[in-house]
């Protein structure tokens, strides 16, 4: 079978997001193994969202099962289909909700990383506005005849755009959204970077004063930390009127609500959790898909995590029939079980080819070598429960650098030296000995 030639450039970011504990952005297909029926039950979402419907998904795999490949695989399949993502970690300074705007630097933080497939790495909101405002007279003129510069073709955009803003007054909010659209708008035909500029500033959630936001937008409202929710519901309407397929948000680290000392201000985020849960399941939110990333102990804690959350509890609990190796794909939270030996092994294949076509040298690692190696990382005590692909990952691609910079060494001379230790993850703890991990894959 004829190798696939990967660009260096990519695979090179790919081996040092790696080998540094954090999934890379670019170059996930090259080495995308196992998880086809988690995909696929995500991706019946997807098709689902783009009619006009929303979904909710718990992804729950422990640190370095791959969560966030996942997440990261899903980014990527979703904007190929014409969405608009939005991506963010929570933080000790983005929640959900909170009493010192850690909910709406959230929001600020899913805002700022809008991305589209012509813009990935982020800072999409203008560029989507623009686009949309030059499509919009485009087909004006290609369906009027009228020539770009026909005070009739403005009366014709001016229409097609109030229809656009107009509709979205149903939604909470929809009104002023539409007006600053509007404001937008005329701010783009006139040339009026200044105004442009204050509608976005306004749109991600900087304005921190009701009176600035009047003064300069006309506006009386601004967004905060009680009401973000619903402007993401307005940006998903709003992007498929304006020629996208929805939106997506991908929020990972729920660990950090988790952590939260106080058990008020963790059930406020569960709260809202269960609102936006609500939202999706019962036709109040469309062309919208949440996605959110958490460890078991998260979920599963009745003391601290959102399982603590009897509304969340009693509509997230697993039923008495999914097990590992029979999950049931199409329930709220799709539990991530360990990549078996043989994907381990194609795994490393991958890695290893693409390891090689970086270097440009001819691989001395076969089958065989592969397949030892991976049953070296699998005998380790507990690597049947414990064992993640992160590990084996950042292991192997260290035997690769070792055996690239040393010509005479061999890979059994490696793995029997005694020398060479097996990546641990990067875990801390805190002061109540629970672990949580600094990267994951």
């Amino acid at each position: 079978m004829e190798q696939v030639k990967i660009p260096r450039r990519i695979a090179q970011t790919v081996l040092n997001s790696l080998k540094g504990g954090v999934v890379p952005r670019i170059g996930l297909p090259y080495i995308a193994v196992g998880r086809k029926n988690e995909i696929a039950a995500l991706l019946h979402d997807v098709d689902i969202i783009s009619e006009g419907g929303a979904s909710f998904r718990f992804i729950v795999g422990k640190y370095g099962s791959g969560k966030s490949f996942l997440l990261q695989t899903i980014r990527n399949y979703v904007m190929d289909k014409g969405f608009v993502v939005a991506d963010a970690d929570l933080s000790p300074e983005r929640r959900l909700q909170g009493t010192r705007g850690q909910g709406l630097a959230t929001y600020r933080e899913l805002i700022s990383n809008l991305s589209t497939k012509t813009k990935p790495e982020g800072g999409a909101l203008t560029l989507v506005l623009d686009r949309w405002i030059s499509g919009v007279q485009s087909a004006a003129v290609q369906e009027t005849g009228l020539d770009i510069n026909d005070p009739e073709l403005a009366k014709e955009v001016d229409r097609r755009i109030f229809a656009v803003t107009s509709s979205l007054g149903e939604l909470v909010h929809g009104f002023e959204f539409g007006k600053l659209i509007s404001a937008y708008y005329h701010a783009y035909l006139d040339g009026d970077d200044t105004t442009k500029a204050k509608v976005t500033r306004w749109f991600r959630g900087e304005y921190a004063q009701k009176r600035e936001a009047k003064d300069e937008l006309g506006i009386s409202i601004i967004i905060t930390d009680d009401d973000w929710y619903d402007y993401l519901k307005l940006f998903a309407n709003f992007f498929r009127l304006a020629g996208y397929t929805g939106l997506m948000v991908m929020i990972d680290e729920l660990v950090n609500i988790y952590k939260i000392p106080q058990s008020i201000s963790r059930q406020y985020n569960y709260e809202k959790m269960l609102t936006m849960y609500n939202d999706t399941l019962q036709g109040k939110a469309k062309y919208l898909g949440i996605i959110m990333g958490a460890t078991p102990q998260t979920v599963e804690d009745k003391r601290r995590g959102v399982y603590s959350y009897e509304a969340l509890r009693s509509r997230l609990a697993e039923g008495r029939f999914s097990k590992p190796g029979t999950r049931d794909l199409l329930a709220p939270i799709i539990r991530l079980d360990p990549l078996s030996a043989e994907e381990m092994l194609v795994l490393c294949e991958k890695l290893r080819d693409m390891h090689a076509g970086l270097y440009n040298y001819a691989t001395r690692l076969t089958t065989d070598d592969l397949v030892t190696f991976v049953k070296t990382e699998f005998s380790r005590i507990g690597a049947d429960q414990n064992i993640t692909p992160r590990e084996v990952i950042r292991d192997f691609i260290e035997l690769s650098d070792l055996l690239y910079q040393n010509p005479t060494l061999k890979l059994t001379d490696i793995l029997t030296s005694g020398d060479f230790t097996f990546a641990k993850s990067e875990a801390v703890s805190d002061d109540r000995g629970e672990e949580f991990a600094e990267f994951e894959i």
